[in-house]
Protein backbone atom coordinates (compact mmCIF):
# COMPACT_ATOMS: atom_id res chain seq x y z
CA UNK A 1 0.00 0.00 0.00
CA UNK A 2 1.10 3.42 -0.50
CA UNK A 3 0.39 6.16 1.95
CA UNK A 4 0.47 10.01 1.29
CA UNK A 5 0.75 11.43 4.69
CA UNK A 6 0.19 15.43 4.84
CA UNK A 7 1.35 17.27 7.84
CA UNK A 8 2.51 20.69 8.41
CA UNK A 9 4.94 19.24 11.21
CA UNK A 10 7.78 16.74 10.23
CA UNK A 11 11.27 16.15 12.03
CA UNK A 12 13.46 17.25 12.41
CA UNK A 13 10.53 19.30 14.36
CA UNK A 14 9.87 17.92 17.81
CA UNK A 15 6.66 18.33 18.46
CA UNK A 16 4.17 15.48 19.04
CA UNK A 17 2.32 15.49 15.44
CA UNK A 18 5.94 15.08 14.04
CA UNK A 19 7.13 12.68 16.23
CA UNK A 20 3.87 10.65 15.78
CA UNK A 21 4.17 10.77 12.47
CA UNK A 22 7.52 9.90 11.55
CA UNK A 23 7.25 6.78 14.37
CA UNK A 24 4.25 5.34 12.95
CA UNK A 25 5.44 5.98 8.87
CA UNK A 26 8.74 4.33 10.09
CA UNK A 27 6.78 1.08 11.35
CA UNK A 28 5.16 1.40 8.01
CA UNK A 29 7.85 0.87 6.11
CA UNK A 30 9.46 -1.51 8.02
CA UNK A 31 6.07 -3.55 7.55
CA UNK A 32 6.83 -3.05 3.57
CA UNK A 33 4.70 -0.40 2.70
CA UNK A 34 5.44 2.53 0.75
CA UNK A 35 4.92 6.03 2.35
CA UNK A 36 5.36 9.45 1.14
CA UNK A 37 5.16 12.43 3.85
CA UNK A 38 4.08 15.73 2.06
CA UNK A 39 4.98 18.81 4.46
CA UNK A 40 7.15 21.75 4.79
CA UNK A 41 10.42 23.28 5.29
CA UNK A 42 11.04 22.74 9.24
CA UNK A 43 10.75 26.00 11.23
CA UNK A 44 8.37 24.94 13.85
CA UNK A 45 7.69 26.71 16.70
CA UNK A 46 10.10 29.64 16.29
CA UNK A 47 9.83 30.50 12.58
CA UNK A 48 13.36 30.06 11.72
CA UNK A 49 14.07 27.34 9.22
CA UNK A 50 16.22 24.74 10.99
CA UNK A 51 20.21 24.54 9.21
CA UNK A 52 20.49 22.65 6.29
CA UNK A 53 16.90 23.36 5.12
CA UNK A 54 15.45 26.51 2.71
CA UNK A 55 11.79 27.47 2.46
CA UNK A 56 12.05 26.15 -1.08
CA UNK A 57 9.30 25.81 -3.53
CA UNK A 58 10.00 22.09 -3.67
CA UNK A 59 11.95 19.71 -2.06
CA UNK A 60 12.67 15.78 -1.45
CA UNK A 61 14.77 13.50 0.71
CA UNK A 62 14.54 10.00 2.24
CA UNK A 63 14.41 9.44 6.30
CA UNK A 64 14.75 6.16 7.01
CA UNK A 65 12.87 5.34 4.00
CA UNK A 66 9.84 7.47 4.20
CA UNK A 67 9.90 9.92 0.80
CA UNK A 68 9.52 13.00 2.30
CA UNK A 69 8.49 16.43 -0.29
CA UNK A 70 8.91 19.45 1.42
CA UNK A 71 6.94 22.04 -0.27
CA UNK A 72 6.91 26.55 0.34
CA UNK A 73 4.96 27.63 2.98
CA UNK A 74 4.44 31.39 4.32
CA UNK A 75 6.75 30.78 7.71
CA UNK A 76 5.89 32.86 11.04
CA UNK A 77 6.71 32.14 14.64
CA UNK A 78 3.77 29.75 16.83
CA UNK A 79 2.25 33.14 17.96
CA UNK A 80 -0.55 35.39 16.43
CA UNK A 81 -3.82 33.85 14.64
CA UNK A 82 -3.55 35.66 11.80
CA UNK A 83 0.11 35.25 10.92
CA UNK A 84 -0.19 31.15 11.43
CA UNK A 85 -3.43 31.41 9.56
CA UNK A 86 -1.67 32.25 6.43
CA UNK A 87 1.05 29.51 7.13
CA UNK A 88 -1.50 26.81 7.65
CA UNK A 89 -3.14 28.23 3.69
CA UNK A 90 -0.19 28.23 2.30
CA UNK A 91 0.35 24.95 3.10
CA UNK A 92 -3.22 23.84 1.61
CA UNK A 93 -2.58 25.51 -1.09
CA UNK A 94 1.05 23.94 -1.48
CA UNK A 95 -0.03 20.91 -0.91
CA UNK A 96 -2.84 20.61 -3.58
CA UNK A 97 -0.69 21.79 -5.96
CA UNK A 98 2.39 19.53 -5.42
CA UNK A 99 0.07 16.54 -5.18
CA UNK A 100 -0.11 15.74 -9.06
CA UNK A 101 3.73 15.33 -9.40
CA UNK A 102 3.58 12.82 -6.47
CA UNK A 103 2.84 8.72 -7.49
CA UNK A 104 -0.80 7.61 -7.15
CA UNK A 105 -1.44 6.67 -3.67
CA UNK A 106 -3.85 4.30 -2.17
CA UNK A 107 -4.97 6.16 0.73
CA UNK A 108 -4.64 9.91 1.86
CA UNK A 109 -3.63 10.81 5.60
CA UNK A 110 -3.95 14.12 7.06
CA UNK A 111 -3.57 15.12 10.87
CA UNK A 112 -5.11 18.11 12.65
CA UNK A 113 -4.96 19.85 15.20
CA UNK A 114 -5.63 22.85 12.83
CA UNK A 115 -7.96 21.22 9.97
CA UNK A 116 -6.38 23.17 6.93
CA UNK A 117 -4.56 20.18 6.18
CA UNK A 118 -7.24 17.92 6.05
CA UNK A 119 -9.04 20.33 4.01
CA UNK A 120 -6.21 19.85 1.67
CA UNK A 121 -6.25 15.86 1.84
CA UNK A 122 -10.08 15.86 0.98
CA UNK A 123 -9.22 18.13 -2.46
CA UNK A 124 -6.06 16.02 -3.27
CA UNK A 125 -8.68 13.09 -2.67
CA UNK A 126 -11.00 14.26 -4.90
CA UNK A 127 -8.69 15.27 -7.51
CA UNK A 128 -6.29 11.82 -7.05
CA UNK A 129 -9.69 9.76 -6.71
CA UNK A 130 -8.43 7.92 -4.01
CA UNK A 131 -10.33 8.06 0.18
CA UNK A 132 -8.82 10.30 3.00
CA UNK A 133 -8.63 9.51 6.51
CA UNK A 134 -8.83 12.93 9.30
CA UNK A 135 -6.22 11.83 11.69
CA UNK A 136 -7.90 14.11 14.32
CA UNK A 137 -5.58 15.65 17.26
CA UNK A 138 -7.20 18.46 18.41
CA UNK A 139 -10.49 19.56 18.36
CA UNK A 140 -10.02 22.99 16.26
CA UNK A 141 -11.15 25.85 16.42
CA UNK A 142 -12.10 25.28 19.63
CA UNK A 143 -8.96 24.85 21.48
CA UNK A 144 -7.76 27.91 20.10
CA UNK A 145 -11.17 29.45 21.68
CA UNK A 146 -10.64 27.72 25.09
CA UNK A 147 -6.77 29.22 25.47
CA UNK A 148 -8.24 32.91 24.50
CA UNK A 149 -6.53 32.98 21.41
CA UNK A 150 -9.45 34.13 19.67
CA UNK A 151 -12.85 34.80 20.92
CA UNK A 152 -16.56 32.86 19.96
CA UNK A 153 -17.49 34.46 16.65
CA UNK A 154 -19.19 33.89 13.31
CA UNK A 155 -16.31 32.83 11.48
CA UNK A 156 -15.41 30.45 14.50
CA UNK A 157 -18.94 28.94 14.09
CA UNK A 158 -18.19 28.70 10.16
CA UNK A 159 -15.46 27.18 10.74
CA UNK A 160 -16.65 24.50 13.17
CA UNK A 161 -19.18 23.56 9.88
CA UNK A 162 -16.09 23.18 7.54
CA UNK A 163 -14.69 20.94 10.48
CA UNK A 164 -17.91 18.99 10.46
CA UNK A 165 -17.89 19.06 6.79
CA UNK A 166 -13.86 16.93 6.25
CA UNK A 167 -15.24 14.45 9.72
CA UNK A 168 -18.54 13.53 7.00
CA UNK A 169 -15.99 13.23 4.22
CA UNK A 170 -13.45 11.02 5.33
CA UNK A 171 -13.67 7.66 4.71
CA UNK A 172 -12.51 6.93 8.28
CA UNK A 173 -11.11 9.01 11.30
CA UNK A 174 -8.40 8.12 13.60
CA UNK A 175 -9.00 9.91 16.75
CA UNK A 176 -6.19 10.06 19.52
CA UNK A 177 -8.89 9.80 22.84
CA UNK A 178 -11.78 8.47 23.64
CA UNK A 179 -13.34 11.42 24.75
CA UNK A 180 -13.18 12.92 20.96
CA UNK A 181 -14.91 9.91 19.37
CA UNK A 182 -17.55 10.49 22.00
CA UNK A 183 -17.74 14.25 21.16
CA UNK A 184 -17.47 13.58 17.72
CA UNK A 185 -20.85 10.87 17.81
CA UNK A 186 -22.61 13.39 19.83
CA UNK A 187 -22.18 15.34 17.24
CA UNK A 188 -24.16 13.41 14.79
CA UNK A 189 -20.84 11.44 12.92
CA UNK A 190 -20.75 8.13 11.98
CA UNK A 191 -19.56 5.94 14.98
CA UNK A 192 -18.61 2.80 12.87
CA UNK A 193 -16.15 5.36 10.96
CA UNK A 194 -13.93 6.62 14.20
CA UNK A 195 -11.67 5.04 14.95
CA UNK A 196 -9.04 5.19 18.34
CA UNK A 197 -5.11 5.09 17.85
CA UNK A 198 -3.81 6.95 21.35
CA UNK A 199 -0.19 8.59 21.28
CA UNK A 200 2.34 6.77 22.78
CA UNK A 201 6.15 5.81 23.26
CA UNK A 202 9.16 4.25 21.25
CA UNK A 203 10.08 2.06 23.79
CA UNK A 204 13.47 1.43 21.78
CA UNK A 205 14.10 4.73 21.66
CA UNK A 206 13.10 6.06 25.14
CA UNK A 207 14.75 4.16 27.37
CA UNK A 208 15.78 5.23 31.26
CA UNK A 209 19.29 5.98 32.15
CA UNK A 210 21.42 7.92 34.76
CA UNK A 211 21.48 11.98 35.01
CA UNK A 212 23.74 13.15 32.25
CA UNK A 213 26.64 14.15 34.65
CA UNK A 214 28.09 17.02 31.98
CA UNK A 215 24.38 18.57 31.27
CA UNK A 216 23.87 18.44 35.07
CA UNK A 217 26.99 20.48 35.31
CA UNK A 218 26.22 22.76 32.16
CA UNK A 219 23.08 23.71 34.14
CA UNK A 220 24.11 24.07 37.42
CA UNK A 221 21.85 21.31 38.75
CA UNK A 222 24.40 18.56 40.73
CA UNK A 223 22.91 17.41 43.85
CA UNK A 224 19.64 19.06 42.80
CA UNK A 225 16.14 17.92 42.65
CA UNK A 226 15.04 18.79 39.00
CA UNK A 227 11.03 19.17 38.25
CA UNK A 228 11.30 19.75 34.82
CA UNK A 229 8.38 20.33 32.31
CA UNK A 230 9.08 19.45 28.63
CA UNK A 231 7.12 20.90 25.65
CA UNK A 232 5.57 23.73 23.86
CA UNK A 233 5.74 26.71 26.38
CA UNK A 234 2.53 27.86 24.71
CA UNK A 235 -1.39 29.72 25.57
CA UNK A 236 -2.78 25.97 26.41
CA UNK A 237 -0.63 25.35 28.95
CA UNK A 238 -0.53 27.73 31.99
CA UNK A 239 2.59 27.47 32.98
CA UNK A 240 2.56 30.18 35.19
CA UNK A 241 1.98 27.75 37.50
CA UNK A 242 5.55 26.45 37.69
CA UNK A 243 6.34 29.66 38.53
CA UNK A 244 4.28 30.21 41.09
CA UNK A 245 4.93 26.85 42.78
CA UNK A 246 8.79 28.08 41.81
CA UNK A 247 8.15 30.79 44.30
CA UNK A 248 6.44 28.60 46.86
CA UNK A 249 9.46 26.76 46.91
CA UNK A 250 12.44 29.33 47.22
CA UNK A 251 13.66 28.31 50.93
CA UNK A 252 14.33 24.70 49.30
CA UNK A 253 17.48 25.45 47.53
CA UNK A 254 17.34 21.83 46.76
CA UNK A 255 14.52 22.08 44.16
CA UNK A 256 15.12 23.22 40.56
CA UNK A 257 12.71 23.71 37.98
CA UNK A 258 13.57 23.32 34.14
CA UNK A 259 11.37 24.53 31.56
CA UNK A 260 13.01 22.87 28.10
CA UNK A 261 11.45 24.44 24.57
CA UNK A 262 10.04 27.57 23.51
CA UNK A 263 6.45 28.91 22.38
CA UNK A 264 4.45 31.96 22.79
CA UNK A 265 4.77 32.67 26.32
CA UNK A 266 8.20 32.14 26.80
CA UNK A 267 8.99 35.77 26.68
CA UNK A 268 6.55 36.89 29.15
CA UNK A 269 7.50 34.01 31.54
CA UNK A 270 11.29 34.80 31.23
CA UNK A 271 10.44 38.38 32.25
CA UNK A 272 8.23 37.49 34.96
CA UNK A 273 11.31 34.81 36.58
CA UNK A 274 13.47 38.47 36.27
CA UNK A 275 11.09 40.13 37.89
CA UNK A 276 9.97 37.91 40.40
CA UNK A 277 13.63 37.08 41.24
CA UNK A 278 12.99 33.39 40.76
CA UNK A 279 16.38 31.68 40.45
CA UNK A 280 15.44 28.64 40.67
CA UNK A 281 13.75 28.70 37.55
CA UNK A 282 15.69 27.18 34.26
CA UNK A 283 14.66 28.16 30.59
CA UNK A 284 16.96 25.74 28.31
CA UNK A 285 14.86 26.75 24.69
CA UNK A 286 14.29 24.23 22.05
CA UNK A 287 16.50 21.00 21.94
CA UNK A 288 16.75 18.45 19.22
CA UNK A 289 14.72 14.99 19.34
CA UNK A 290 17.71 13.18 20.88
CA UNK A 291 19.09 15.67 23.52
CA UNK A 292 15.23 15.83 24.55
CA UNK A 293 15.90 12.19 26.07
CA UNK A 294 18.98 13.75 28.17
CA UNK A 295 16.42 16.53 29.69
CA UNK A 296 14.10 13.44 30.90
CA UNK A 297 17.17 11.36 32.17
CA UNK A 298 18.38 14.87 33.91
CA UNK A 299 15.19 15.35 35.57
CA UNK A 300 13.23 13.67 38.31
CA UNK A 301 10.04 14.49 37.91
CA UNK A 302 7.81 15.39 34.37
CA UNK A 303 5.65 18.58 35.06
CA UNK A 304 2.51 17.91 32.56
CA UNK A 305 0.44 20.62 32.83
CA UNK A 306 -2.92 22.07 30.61
CA UNK A 307 -4.61 25.18 31.68
CA UNK A 308 -8.37 25.08 33.27
CA UNK A 309 -10.26 24.51 30.54
CA UNK A 310 -13.10 21.94 29.97
CA UNK A 311 -11.86 21.27 26.57
CA UNK A 312 -8.47 20.15 27.77
CA UNK A 313 -10.27 17.13 29.81
CA UNK A 314 -10.44 15.31 26.48
CA UNK A 315 -6.44 15.73 26.43
CA UNK A 316 -3.59 13.47 26.46
CA UNK A 317 -0.87 15.01 26.40
CA UNK A 318 1.87 12.64 24.27
CA UNK A 319 5.01 13.72 26.83
CA UNK A 320 2.91 11.93 29.25
CA UNK A 321 4.00 8.47 27.78
CA UNK A 322 7.44 9.76 27.20
CA UNK A 323 7.93 10.55 30.41
CA UNK A 324 6.55 6.83 31.19
CA UNK A 325 9.25 5.13 28.82
CA UNK A 326 12.17 6.99 30.36
CA UNK A 327 10.95 6.03 33.92
CA UNK A 328 10.24 9.35 35.18
CA UNK A 329 7.44 9.92 38.13
CA UNK A 330 4.29 12.54 36.67
CA UNK A 331 2.75 15.62 37.76
CA UNK A 332 -0.21 16.01 35.88
CA UNK A 333 -1.86 19.14 36.33
CA UNK A 334 -5.53 17.81 33.74
CA UNK A 335 -8.83 16.23 34.44
CA UNK A 336 -10.33 13.35 32.53
CA UNK A 337 -8.93 10.93 30.16
CA UNK A 338 -5.32 11.82 31.30
CA UNK A 339 -5.76 11.90 34.85
CA UNK A 340 -7.83 7.70 34.38
CA UNK A 341 -4.54 6.65 32.11
CA UNK A 342 -2.33 7.93 35.17
CA UNK A 343 -4.20 6.48 37.91
CA UNK A 344 -4.50 2.95 36.21
CA UNK A 345 -0.62 3.33 35.36
CA UNK A 346 0.26 4.21 38.88
CA UNK A 347 2.89 6.72 37.37
CA UNK A 348 2.36 9.81 39.13
CA UNK A 349 0.64 11.98 41.12
CA UNK A 350 -2.37 14.02 39.74
CA UNK A 351 -2.94 17.55 40.79
CA UNK A 352 -5.87 20.52 39.80
CA UNK A 353 -5.06 22.37 36.81
CA UNK A 354 -3.39 25.45 37.19
CA UNK A 355 -2.99 24.94 41.21
CA UNK A 356 0.27 26.00 42.11
CA UNK A 357 -0.08 24.52 45.82
CA UNK A 358 -0.77 21.80 44.75
CA UNK A 359 1.93 21.39 42.48
CA UNK A 360 4.14 22.79 45.41
CA UNK A 361 2.72 19.89 47.74
CA UNK A 362 3.67 17.19 44.73
CA UNK A 363 6.96 17.95 44.08
CA UNK A 364 7.76 18.37 47.59
CA UNK A 365 6.03 14.61 48.37
CA UNK A 366 8.39 13.30 45.39
CA UNK A 367 11.77 15.13 46.30
CA UNK A 368 11.30 13.65 50.11
CA UNK A 369 10.76 10.13 48.82
CA UNK A 370 13.24 8.28 46.77
CA UNK A 371 11.68 5.06 46.53
CA UNK A 372 8.09 6.62 45.81
CA UNK A 373 9.64 8.15 42.85
CA UNK A 374 10.96 4.63 41.31
CA UNK A 375 7.83 2.79 42.22
CA UNK A 376 6.26 5.91 40.36
CA UNK A 377 8.32 5.03 37.36
CA UNK A 378 9.05 1.81 37.30
CA UNK A 379 5.32 1.12 37.32
CA UNK A 380 4.86 3.74 34.28
CA UNK A 381 7.18 2.42 31.92
CA UNK A 382 5.70 -1.07 32.64
CA UNK A 383 2.60 0.51 31.46
CA UNK A 384 3.38 2.12 28.52
CA UNK A 385 5.01 -1.22 27.32
CA UNK A 386 1.65 -2.76 27.89
CA UNK A 387 -1.05 -0.17 26.73
CA UNK A 388 1.00 2.37 24.51
CA UNK A 389 4.11 0.96 22.30
CA UNK A 390 4.42 3.06 19.71
CA UNK A 391 4.99 0.02 17.09
CA UNK A 392 2.08 -1.89 17.51
CA UNK A 393 -0.18 1.36 17.70
CA UNK A 394 1.33 2.06 14.39
CA UNK A 395 0.22 -1.48 13.35
CA UNK A 396 -3.27 -0.91 14.98
CA UNK A 397 -3.46 2.66 12.84
CA UNK A 398 -2.04 0.54 9.85
CA UNK A 399 -5.39 -1.31 9.63
CA UNK A 400 -7.68 1.38 9.96
CA UNK A 401 -5.81 2.67 6.95
CA UNK A 402 -6.09 -0.49 5.22
CA UNK A 403 -9.92 -0.95 6.01
CA UNK A 404 -10.17 2.86 4.46
CA UNK A 405 -8.91 1.15 1.00
CA UNK A 406 -12.05 -1.15 0.94
CA UNK A 407 -15.01 0.22 -1.46
CA UNK A 408 -17.45 2.06 1.13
Amino acid sequence: MHILFLTDNFPPETNAPASRTYEHARRWVELGHAVTVLTGAPNFPSGRVHPGYRNALWKREVLDGIQVVRVWTYITANEGVFRRSLDYLSFMVSAILASPFLARPDIIVATSPQFFTPCAAWIVSLLRRRPFVFELRDLWPDSIVAVGAVRESALIRALRKVEYFLYRRARRIVCVTQSFRRILEANGIDFAKIAVVPNGVDLQTYRPGSKPLDLEKQLGVERKFVAAYVGTIGMAHGLGTVLEAAARLKPRQDIVFLLVGTGAEQSALMQRCVDERLENVRFVGAVSKELVREYWKLCDVALVLLRDSPLFAHVIPSKMFEAMGMERPIILGLRGESREILEIAGAGIAISPQSSPELAEAILRLADDPAMRQRLGLSGRSFAAREYDRARLAERMLDVLSSATDPP
